[in-house]
């Protein structure tokens, strides 16, 4: 006679790892009652408030430099716009990258579970927020901001070649660090109310997402070989020096009347700006750190990324 034994419990450095179905159950439900419809949730026809920023200006990425002493308060708000608009094209960008890993992660799993049904509730936040970013960028006036075609042709691989550790790092680094700069954006009245509300919707979504990516990434990290972890390790690593670099686009500057080359230096020698950048990652290589991803070449790839001291 047999008997039927449960699978022995995961833990890693943070503790018990927790079911997956139950954990998307509990993110189903909160998708259920905290989802927004862009179209109807926020007032497009607003005109937008003069003298409003579009961005909070200690994230702007030339404050508080030599050149941002000597522009004037309306070229400091323009370009406030257009890393707006350049930060929404990163967005789509990259959302457009994690719905093709969610597709692939999810493709021979059960249909049927939570874990995939959250997936693909998911993959709707992203296809709302990706519009609602294309419809912010039209409101403005201001072009998009394609990254790079390195960059472009980069993600195409990664999406197409990534380890699904390495998939769920990405998928991190590309939401947390703007979670955080939203986090400071949408309760700041010195910014425009459409800049808050699109921010404030992408928190609340953003939330359950990376809920999904932690737990998901800890549970891979500990079932993956060797090779797939340090391959994880190594690829995370350069997809940061990526996105570090695609961050803002410096076409920005040109489009404000700027000296793009003199603009570009000034930013990387902006001791403000490695700090802006350094707390936005905080929360998450203190966690990758956690969960066995910070290791070897890939933690001297974050670190040359400029996101880790």
């Amino acid at each position: 006679m047999s008997t039927m034994t449960e699978p022995p419990a995961l833990r890693d450095a943070l503790g018990l790892i927790k079911d997956r179905e139950r954990v998307a159950e509990r993110l189903l439900q909160s998708s259920a009652k905290h989802s927004f419809d862009p179209d109807t949730e926020l007032d497009w026809d607003a005109p937008f408030e003069p003298g409003k920023w579009f961005w909070p200006p200690e994230l702007v990425s030339l404050y508080d430099t030599p050149m941002w002493r000597r522009m004037s308060e309306e070229q400091r708000l323009l370009l406030s716009q257009h890393e707006a608009a350049a930060l929404a094209s990163l967005g789509i960008w990259f959302e457009i990258i994690l719905i093709q890993l969610l597709t692939r992660h999810i493709y021979d799993k059960p249909a049927t579970s939570a874990h995939v049904r959250y997936a693909l509730t998911e993959i709707e936040d992203e296809c709302r927020h990706s519009k609602m970013f294309a419809r912010l960028i039209t409101k403005g006036g201001t072009p998009a901001y394609p990254v790079a075609p390195l960059h472009h042709n980069l993600g195409r691989f990664f999406k197409t070649f990534s380890t699904t550790p390495g998939s769920f790092t990405a998928t991190l680094l590309g939401e947390e660090i703007l979670d955080w700069m939203q986090r400071l954006t949408f309760p700041d009245e010195r910014v425009q109310p459409l800049i808050r509300g699109v921010t404030r919707i992408h928190v609340v979504e953003e939330a359950r997402h990376v809920r999904y990516a932690r737990e998901e990434l800890r549970r891979q990290m500990l079932r993956a070989p060797r090779w797939e972890a340090e391959l994880t390790r190594i690829g995370s690593g350069e997809f940061s020096r990526i996105f570090s670099q695609a961050f803002i686009n410096p076409k920005v500057y040109t489009d404000v009347g700027l000296d793009r080359r003199a603009a570009v230096a000034q930013v990387r020698a902006s001791a403000h700006r490695r700090e802006v950048m350094r707390n936005g990652a905080r929360k998450l290589t203190e966690f990758l750190d956690d969960v066995g991803v910070m290791r070897g070449v890939g933690r001297r790839l974050w670190k040359s990324s400029g996101l880790l001291a």
